[in-house]
């Protein structure tokens, strides 16, 4: 008959710290079972071995309610080659796979049991896990498995066929028939039944204590069938279908209590502990009481884990034995890692007992179940400790009022080191002594709190000429005790562990005068730890460990050797916790604060590129920390930050994060923000605006005045009178200033033969005679020398950043404004030989000159065509010397001797400028 088969996890690709691969091997209400990496590449595997050779009929896998594969592959081997490889795909033969939901009508809380039936034969089973499904609460993209159920049976006495046959032979000659339709839905008249206490959804959601308990009463019940006791058959079903509920009852209870825990709520933790175990013996005595268990059915199982399939005569009896999990390391480790054991121990690990002939069991022994019930489950001695006698475990009598667990054994004193504990603290055992290492390795909190407070003070009182040899030794050895009691759960241990390391430093240390190695080995040895532990899930160890590396980086003793800084600038894992992350960033910028970049561990480089790194880190607050701690950086060193960020320009400020950063140099520079200029920019452009539509109203007017004169005047006369336009000549004779009466200008060809930017006027100022005026003449134009575009010169700052066909080689100067090549920025800004620049409502910028002079566009004529003005324009030092040649001889030539007409025609309008119907210029 199939049934449950034992299996233990060969290998996995990877897992989550706390989340191993081996929580599989276990089955319960209160395990966690596996989780793939965060951001881990998919597949993932996980390799199974069966503790034999075996015909696999069902699987079962209880999927996670949110970290859901999108599929799971099974494949089946019959062995490993000796040098195992995990992912020799060739060595497995696929099943089959089956999807999962991906849970969104449960709202992700639910979890899927997912059942498969199939029909193969090996040892090893592969399950690959495929990309998961995605929704809000999976943010690292993680696959999860609770539970895997493996049912079947042994493979090894033969073909299956031959079994049939033989099977089938058999039942021939005994006159039973297997296929009589009044055998049809019972367990005897299927060979293939599968028994429901052999389903997965009876051991996840079943207290493991009572399920073996319904096991055993199971095995009774068909025994009795069996034996044709059927009145007793019918009590052991009653019993076992009420065993049912109140395992699921007392699961609910050991869940809650488990939360408790997690929140650190130890009160409604106890709470429930003992609501556990009152109900517990109520159901147990009330089954004394129908005679339908004994003592030693009912005896607590041993606290083991889980252990691999010993196969005995009975099929019944192959299963693996699911011991109950270790709530007394509750506070310690929330999931216990698995380990293999062939068998329990057979006698504790302290002195050997000698036994006696009339030395009863201690579980048949009353008193002694007395004793047992009347202490919390979680204090009561080991397994190994209840086989001693009886006289071995009489309580001591104390004044405890029960505010407080009785802390450990009845004796009163921790339990023995276990041989693991032995083999690992043996160097602090020799230093120590066992009995205050015992204390530190105790499953009762309150022993581990006080073996570190003893030993603080033990340090304390050590005198002050004791050998060097022998106080390195002890401070070694406590060390190792420290860093173990830094990764405790419980808050008054971490409190403890941290109070004792303190004393080490500041006062063990300095008192026995001990080199600057041995506070260096106190520093490296903890500092790894204390920060794992910054990234806690509970907020106030949290807030306890950062808070203590921060007072540790400023000992006197700690803060010349320069150790701490380095763990906080090393580059942030991309799978790391988000409390992880903020916490080192916190840390960073408070220690930066109080020891600065002077000598300290901390330089201008290794803190710049972690917080560069760090503004692409996918945790807000992390990426505002980064922020905050580079503007503090940039108050102290100012140019030298420029070198880690990217340039400042249109394309990096996108970045709402560079933005933030450029606009806060602003502001510690004392210069006005991006936001300012535009906000300035907007003023002075209504301003100008404003400007030029009183221009245009004022030219209208002398439009409307020379029409008038126009229409007034006789055809073949000229005119008497008009209005003075402009000073022609002096009165040599009488210094009187004569004016020359307005020719006869018609108002649609006013602004004919005009130059709109330097105001001059020439006949030769055609459409041709002006292109050329513009190209090479006008003191108010350039030629941009990387585009050869011709643009005002008020305007060429912004043309080289934004309108040039190199734009994309300029950026611009946040002290001067001006366009500097890229590859010359950086020095130019170093130097700071530049002239600054005034806010535009304040003075104009030359950009030939680099000079600031008086706003208004009216100064930029004065400035770029006055004697006393700009010195760099080179048009007007050298082109207005040149005489323009004589009327009447033809158009003027270039250089290469082609008619100025004909250049014209080729030459581009200048940037700025658009071209009217009128053949008129006008500005942008």
């Amino acid at each position: 008959m199939p049934h449950k088969i034992g299996f233990v996890v060969v290998s996995s690709s990877g897992h989550e710290d706390g989340f191993s691969a081996r929580e599989l091997m276990i089955h319960a209400p209160t395990v966690s079972g596996w989780r793939s990496p965060r951001f881990c590449q998919f597949p993932q595997e996980i390799v199974l071995q069966m503790v034999e050779r075996c015909r696999i009929r069902k699987l079962q896998l209880l999927a996670h309610q949110y970290m859901i594969p999108s599929k799971v592959e099974f494949y089946v081997s019959e062995s490993l080659p000796e040098y195992f490889v995990p992912y020799q795909a060739e060595r497995f033969r696929r099943l089959g796979y089956v999807s999962l939901c991906d849970n969104e009508k449960t709202g992700c809380r639910a979890r899927e049991l997912k059942s498969v039936y199939v029909d193969a034969v090996g040892q090893f089973l592969k399950l690959t896990f495929h990309e998961n499904h995605l929704n809000k609460y999976n943010i690292y993209n993680q696959v999860a498995l609770v539970a895997v159920n493996i049912i079947g049976d042994p493979a090894d006495f033969g073909d299956e066929s031959n079994i049939t046959s033989r099977e089938k032979l058999i039942d021939h000659y005994l006159g039973h028939n297997t296929e009589d339709p009044a055998l049809e839905g019972t367990c005897t008249g299927k060979s293939d039944y599968i028994s429901p206490l052999d389903d997965l959804a009876f051991d996840m959601y079943q207290d493991p204590e009572v399920a073996q308990i319904i096991r055993k009463l199971d095995e009774r019940k068909r025994e009795a069938v069996q034996k044709e006791r059927y009145d007793y058959a019918k009590k052991l079903k009653q019993a076992i279908a009420d065993l049912q509920k109140v395992g699921e009852r007392l699961g609910r209870y050991e869940v809650e209590k488990r939360c408790a825990v997690e929140k650190e709520d130890y009160d409604r933790a106890k709470e429930k502990q003992q609501q556990m175990e009152r109900f517990r013996s109520q159901v147990y005595e009330q089954l004394r009481l129908h005679s339908l268990v004994d003592a030693e059915l009912v005896q607590r199982p041993p606290d083991l884990p889980l252990q691999p399939l010993a196969h005995s005569g009975s099929p019944r009896h192959q299963q693996p034995a699911l011991s109950r999990p270790r709530e007394d390391r509750a506070p310690e480790s929330l999931r216990s890692e698995p380990f293999l054991q062939e068998k329990p121990p057979a006698r504790p690990l302290g002195p050997p007992q000698p036994a006696t002939a009339d030395q009863a069991p201690p579980a048949a022994d009353p008193h002694l179940r007395t004793h047992l019930q009347a202490v919390p489950y979680d204090e009561r001695p080991l397994p190994a400790a209840r086989k001693q006698p009886a006289a071995a475990l009489e309580p001591e009598k104390s004044d405890w009022d029960g505010s407080e667990a009785p802390r450990g054994a009845a004796t009163g004193e921790p339990e023995p080191l276990t041989e693991k504990a032995l083999r690992e603290a043996s160097p602090a055992v020799d230093v120590l002594g066992e009995a205050l290492v015992a204390g530190a390795y105790s499953k009762t909190w309150s022993y581990r709190e006080d073996a570190l407070l003893a030993l603080c003070k033990q340090l304390m009182q050590m005198p002050a000429g004791a050998p060097k040899e022998e106080l390195k030794n002890v401070l070694r050895a406590s060390i190792f005790l420290v860093r173990r009691a830094v990764r405790d759960l419980v808050t008054p241990v971490f409190q403890a562990s941290l109070k004792l390391l303190k004393m080490i430093i500041t006062q063990y240390i300095p008192k026995h005068k001990l080199s600057k190695l041995e506070t260096a080995h106190c520093v490296e040895r903890t500092v790894p730890v204390l920060l794992a532990r910054t990234g806690d899930s509970s907020a106030r160890l949290r807030i306890i460990a950062s808070n203590f590396i921060q007072e540790m980086a400023l000992f006197k003793e700690v803060r010349s050797l320069q150790i701490i800084p380095p763990y906080l600038v090393q580059p942030l894992k991309a799978n790391s916790s988000a409390h992880l992350a903020m916490s080192q960033m916190d840390l960073l910028a408070r220690l930066l604060r109080d020891l600065g970049t002077g000598n300290t561990g901390f330089t201008v480089d290794n803190v710049m590129k972690f917080s560069v790194s760090a503004l692409e880190h996918r945790v807000y607050e992390v990426r505002e920390t980064a922020v905050r701690i580079i503007l503090d950086m940039y108050k102290q060193h100012r140019a030298f930050i420029l070198e880690y960020l990217p340039p400042d320009d249109n394309t990096t400020r996108k970045n709402v994060l560079y933005k933030t950063i450029f606009d806060g140099f602003a502001k510690i520079d004392g210069r006005p923000t991006d936001a300012d200029t535009k906000a300035q920019k907007k003023v002075a452009t209504e301003e100008a605006e404003k400007r030029k539509k009183e221009e245009i109203k004022a030219l209208q007017g002398q439009l409307a005045v020379l029409s008038e004169i126009q229409a007034g005047v006789q055809p073949g006369k000229e005119t008497t009178a008009g209005p003075v336009l402009e000073a022609d000549s002096q009165d040599t004779e009488g210094g009187k200033a004569a004016a020359r009466p307005a020719p006869e200008v018609p108002a649609a060809h006013y602004l004919d033969n005009l130059c709109i930017f330097c105001g001059e006027r020439s006949e030769s100022f055609t459409e041709e005679g002006l292109d050329l005026h513009y190209w090479k003449r006008c003191l108010m134009l350039t030629r941009c020398a990387c585009c050869r575009q011709v643009v005002e010169i008020s305007s060429l700052t912004e043309h080289l950043l934004t309108e040039c066909d190199k734009k994309d080689g300029f950026g611009k100067c946040y002290r001067c404004n001006e366009a500097v090549l890229k590859e010359e920025l950086p020095r130019h800004i170093k130097a700071k030989d530049c002239n600054p620049a005034k806010p535009e409502k304040l003075a104009n910028r030359c950009p030939l000159c680099h000079e600031n002079f008086s706003p208004g566009e009216e100064a930029w004529k004065a400035h770029l065509m006055g004697p006393a003005g700009c010195t760099m324009n080179l048009r007007k030092t050298h082109v207005l010397h040149k005489a323009l040649p004589p009327a009447g001889k033809g158009p003027a030539t270039t250089k290469s001797g082609t008619s100025a007409s004909k250049v014209g025609s080729k030459i581009p309008t200048p940037k700025g400028l658009n071209k009217s119907s009128g053949r008129t210029y006008t500005k942008r």
